[in-house]
């Protein structure tokens, strides 16, 4: 799995997270992919397939996030804002339903294949798992996540009938508790649509 973080000093987002920051996140999202000194212009994501508006419990919206293919490989880019600075637990939940307070009705990780919690998981994650988010003081965080798996197959989880949603938790995720890593209440919720 390879992962890039990126965070922009630039983007100083209020709490209140505004449709401006929310459109800077989202280009910062989409720079940091085209800009990430780890990727080759081979390797840079030229398809969006899906993306998902963030928002907070309060209905505030925190961010975008995007699903880009290159080729066979998917992505997941996300840009949020007016998270609380620190370790937060980031995952793909089995349900494309964001109801809040507290977004539970996106139901758990997305485990098609039944493995083990945890990128730490001593048997291998399961699609799902996603690293933890490091959000910098300024409340504002890029990240993005080359996903595990063919493009058709990961297609196929995350657009089945009940949909995918990206949740951000309160907490960090451990890597290895069941079934959540231990990464408490659910802080932003989107879900996924198809481009």
């Amino acid at each position: 799995m390879t992962i890039h973080t990126t965070k922009p000093n630039s983007l100083r987002a209020p709490a209140s997270a505004t449709a401006s920051a929310i459109a800077k996140a989202s280009v910062a999202a989409t720079m940091a992919l085209a800009l990430t000194a780890c990727q080759s212009i081979d390797q840079i994501p030229t398809e969006r397939v899906a993306s998902a508006r963030l928002t907070l419990a309060n209905g505030v919206p925190a961010g975008t996030a995007q699903l880009l293919a290159n080729g066979n490989t998917l992505t997941l880019a996300i840009a949020a804002t007016g998270i609380t600075p620190g370790e937060h637990g980031f995952h793909l939940h089995t349900v494309g339903e964001c109801k809040r307070p507290d977004f539970t009705s996106a139901g758990g990780h997305l485990n098609p294949t039944n493995e083990g919690h945890g990128l730490d998981d001593d048997d291998g994650s399961h699609l799902g798992d996603l690293p933890n988010l490091s959000v910098p003081s300024s409340g504002t965080v890029t990240t993005t996540v080359d996903l595990r798996g063919s493009r058709a197959e990961i297609e196929g989880y995350i657009f089945d009938t009940d949909g995918t949603a990206v949740i951000i938790h309160a907490d960090p995720d451990d890597g290895t508790s069941e079934p959540s890593g231990n990464a408490g209440p659910r802080i932003a919720c989107g879900v996924l649509t198809k481009s």
